[in-house]
């Protein structure tokens, strides 16, 4: 059942815009490898997402949304920590402009220095819990509960340990501090079918929390980090075969019920008129997996890129009585204003001792304001590109080694060989390549530095990226180390390492890495 009854009722009682007296909740709904064209709001053709579409029609949609990286861990960190990830230290200075994320065989995850939002809403009296997938270090250090969260059911990694001795990968869930052991293999993946009950249990302790702390009038964070959609596909047996996209489409549509299920539950409880709940994907659709994987819409490639595919997310925010129903906003977004906004919305200062990358999207949420704000497109250790407006410059990019750019850009993971080209400021062999997304999404028709349009925008966004860089203090790197005891062993989907490197310490090595 959708969630349209209850909400209407709940819109109906609620009739001015304006805060409760207890703090909010605060529901973060995040998918994994979920394109910004797999919703039907936004175009996908076979209409398998009705929950999501009618939490658009009840709340905001912001179609010019984006991650903080085109990778899962470090636009997770971004999230949680309001920081690019060249800031907060999620990244590697192995190789030029190199993506790096957590699979088992890293060492590293989230710095100690780091704060994240949920260590300062639980400090202010929220109960927090994280429902998926974490993949910002699987060590003890780096534990969520260490980290702000209260309570754990999920993943850590690559939400998969090793092939049984059925060739099915197990999926390592934990309750809380320790390995759920009956879990272990209740939730299993069938290798052939991609059956498995995970995402359902995902909704139950989802509603479980809301409704433990709605009776004890605790103020909440649900961070709901599912992953069906991200490879291996799965899907209950109740969802299988039931979508015209095959087994993605089938975790899709488990997804969306999801979503139907939480919002309902807040409007059952009563509480969805002081709860903010907000939507999106970690980054864009994996084009490798062609038509096995989602869809990125109009935009160029996918995961791994800075192109539009790559970080351009779906985003819905809802909020009965607060935000207006059925309203599109032209903010340019970023996952990491959810650390700004959450801590404004709960009354909690930001932290003043370090630079912090989000912005608050309040202004857009009440009064369907926008703030003026630069979205910086970073791989690895490289600013790659940065949007200013509807204008997008690639300082960096890549093409075949056989065309030049100038007959299309034909780069996307998995159909291409990969090669990092000169559009870079520094040795000025090469201009920077620019593009007007609003009336260009595609990225395919390049603005020539001989055109006057190029000529009157590139300086102002030149200037942008000089006062970015000069003040920028990379963190340190926390994904340059891997464990050699577990190095040979990379399970699908994860990353594989080329090779090792000796470096300190002694029981680490220092990786170079390859896709």
């Amino acid at each position: 059942m959708m969630f349209t009854t209850l909400l209407v009722l709940g819109l109906l009682a609620t009739s001015s815009y304006v805060f409760a007296a207890s703090k909010p909740n605060f529901v973060i709904m995040l998918m994994d490898d979920m394109g910004w064209g797999d919703l039907g709001v936004f175009g996908e053709p076979s209409k398998e997402t009705p929950n999501l579409d009618q939490m658009a029609a009840f709340g905001m949609l912001f179609p010019d949304f984006y991650s903080a990286n085109p990778l899962c861990s470090p636009s997770r960190a971004a999230l949680l920590s309001g920081r690019l990830p060249i800031r907060n230290g999620f990244y590697s200075d192995n190789a030029h402009a190199r993506n790096a994320y957590t699979p088992q065989v890293i060492v590293g995850g989230i710095n100690d220095t780091e704060i994240l939002f949920p260590e300062l809403l639980q400090k202010a009296g929220y109960r927090n819990k994280i429902i998926g997938k974490w993949h910002l270090g699987h060590r003890p250090q780096y534990h969520p509960l260490k980290h702000g969260f209260d309570e754990w059911f999920g993943a850590p990694n690559c939400h998969f340990g090793p092939y049984n001795d059925k060739n099915t990968p197990n999926i390592p869930v934990y309750r809380d501090a320790e390995m759920a052991g009956r879990y272990y293999e209740e939730f299993q993946i069938d290798q052939k079918t991609g059956e498995s009950n995970l995402t359902q249990m995902y909704i139950e302790e989802a509603l479980t929390f809301i409704e433990k702390n709605a009776l004890s009038d605790t103020p909440f964070l649900l961070y709901w980090a599912v992953d069906a959609t991200h490879d291996p596909l799965y899907a209950s047996k109740k969802f299988l075969g039931t979508s015209n996209r095959g087994l993605y489409g089938d975790a899709v549509r488990e997804l969306d019920y999801g979503v139907g299920q939480i919002l309902q539950k807040l409007a059952e409880l009563g509480i969805d008129s002081n709860t903010l709940a907000f939507f999106s994907s970690d980054n864009g659709a994996a084009t490798y997996a062609k038509t096995g994987g989602g869809s990125n819409g109009p935009f160029l490639c996918g995961k791994e890129t800075t192109f539009e595919g790559g970080m351009r997310e779906p985003a819905i925010a809802m909020w009965p009585g607060k935000i207006r129903p059925g309203t599109v906003s032209r903010q340019l977004g970023n996952l990491m204003d959810l650390f700004t906004t959450l801590l404004e919305l709960a009354g909690i200062p930001k932290p003043d001792d370090r630079i912090i990358d989000g912005i608050s999207l309040t202004g857009a949420f009440f009064n369907n304001s926008n703030t003026d704000r630069p979205i910086f497109f970073y791989r690895g250790n490289t600013l790659m590109a940065v949007r200013v407006g509807n204008y997008k410059a690639h300082l960096w990019t890549w093409t075949n080694s056989l065309t030049e750019f100038n007959s299309g850009v034909n780069f996307c993971p998995g159909q291409e060989i990969e090669n990092v080209t000169t559009h870079d400021q520094v040795d000025n062999t090469a201009q920077p390549l620019l593009f007007h997304v609003a009336r260009d999404p595609g990225e395919k028709y390049l603005i020539r530095p001989s055109s006057e349009e190029y000529k009157q925008v590139m300086p102002g966004i030149q200037q942008i990226v000089n006062s970015h860089m000069e003040y920028l203090v990379p963190g340190q790197p926390s994904l340059n180390y891997c464990d050699p005891a577990v190095q040979n062993w990379a399970p699908p989907g994860c990353l594989k390492l080329n090779k090792c490197l000796p470096a300190p310490p002694s029981k680490m090595t220092k990786c170079v890495w390859e896709h």
